[in-house]
């Protein structure tokens, strides 16, 4: 958070694009994520010094479009986040969260708890946040009536599926990436956990996870990516190089990567995540 705003704050200074830091390697991230209070105050003065919403972007969980545009035209949206503390057990006002283990004992993998979480209406759903994908495609699959939603989302992610789209476009392959799986509350992960399922202390509920596969013919299958005539898991590696590479050229974006195999209700599909550090399985 330090770095964050420090860098808004040199940018402002200097004159340049105040947007430009959150537009990632890929330069097509187009939301930012901020907890409320002082934090958000201080981002959004040097973000967009003349926003007139400041006051209530600052003070509450939401949503907001402080007019500022990337190149494409797409509004970057400010999300000023729910603290976690504000969770009640396993309920988040009327949506049900379940408990991260740091409430009930510690990761055992020594992960944080999340910072705060996004509410999301379900106009909120259709906001972009990045290029080619909006808020909703990250959603957990579940409670398809209840509102306003919660999720977590971290923007390394949309900037790591942002490149994987752009090495799709000059490797001459479709970047109509389907989101499988984003965002997966505690509650909602818990019942696949076990051998050759989620695992518990899943970087799905900590916002920086996404399952996903090409799919420009929209049947909801992986498409025949390497070119072999077939669909398969060797669809999937191929996409694990490409990502192998996207990690290369950009460390900062490191994190797990495996290929799965189709089952009886998914085609195959790659995990990657951006946890900071190399996992492969």
């Amino acid at each position: 958070m330090t770095i964050l705003l420090l860098t808004l704050s040199l940018l402002a200074h200097a004159g340049d694009p105040p947007f430009a830091p959150w537009l990632g390697a890929s330069g097509r991230v187009r939301a930012l994520f901020v907890p409320a209070g002082a934090p958000a105050r201080a981002a959004i003065r040097a973000f967009a010094p003349r926003a007139q919403r400041m006051s209530s972007a600052a003070k509450h969980a939401g949503a907001y479009d402080l007019g500022v545009r990337a190149s494409d035209g797409v509004p970057v949206t400010f999300f000023t986040l729910v603290p976690f503390a504000q969770k009640k057990g396993t309920n988040l006002g009327d949506y049900r969260m379940g408990r991260w283990p740091q409430e009930t004992g510690g990761s055992p993998n020594g992960y944080a708890a999340p910072e705060g979480f996004i509410r999301v209406s379900r106009a909120d759903a259709q906001r972009r946040v990045s290029t080619r994908f909006r808020l909703g495609e990250f959603l957990t699959h579940d409670q398809a009536e209840v509102w306003p939603k919660y999720a977590v989302l971290r923007p390394e992610l949309l900037d790591k599926l942002e490149l994987l789209g752009d090495a799709l476009v000059a490797a001459g392959r479709s970047d109509r990436i389907a989101i499988m799986s984003g965002f997966r509350t505690p509650q909602y992960n818990s019942p696949g956990v076990g051998a050759g399922g989620r695992a518990e202390d899943s970087r799905h509920t900590y916002g920086d996870a996404a399952d996903v596969f090409v799919d420009a013919d929209g049947d909801s299958v992986m498409d025949d990516v390497d070119g072999d005539g077939r669909v398969s898991v060797e669809d999937a590696r191929w996409l694990v190089t490409l990502l192998d590479g996207i990690e290369a050229d950009h460390p900062a974006l490191v994190g797990g990567l495996s290929a799965y195999p189709a089952a009886e209700d998914h085609g195959p599909f790659v995990h990657v995540d951006v946890r900071g550090r190399r996992a492969r399985w």
